[in-house]
């Protein structure tokens, strides 16, 4: 599985999909997150069934600040329009493929539920 560019244009639509979407954010002058990008590629090559996808920071400035990413690299991870998991800096490849068999675990049903239940608490106190 090969790793697509997210832009703004494109972004939106990347995170609707049902299998996970694991975008790593980054930039060419970062030390880190080059030191990541083959982590991030072999996951990617193994795992056929989840969407790899990159964002480069300088390039895409106005998708990053909307994202709120203050430190690179950072990981998200998105399924049916959902942000599962966030966090800044490079994961181990162990670390990695831990965090790819729990999202491929979650039971997005009960998730959407989930939300549904605090959207509908937070209409009912305001």
């Amino acid at each position: 599985m090969s790793i697509i560019e997210l832009t703004q244009e494109t972004f939106q639509e990347a995170t609707k999909a049902e299998q996970p979407l694991i975008i790593d954010l980054w930039a060419p002058w970062c030390g880190p997150c080059r030191q990541f990008a083959p982590t991030f590629e072999a996951a990617a090559e193994k795992h056929a069934d989840v969407t790899f996808a990159k964002i480069n920071t300088e390039e895409q400035q106005e998708l990053a600040g909307a994202l709120g990413i203050r430190s690179i690299p950072t990981l998200m991870v998105f399924r049916e329009n959902v942000l599962l998991f966030q966090q800044a800096g490079a994961l181990a490849a162990s670390q990695l493929e831990e965090l790819i068999t729990q999202v491929k675990a979650v039971d997005m049903a009960q998730v959407h539920a989930q939300i549904a239940e605090q959207e509908k608490a937070s209409s009912t106190t305001h």
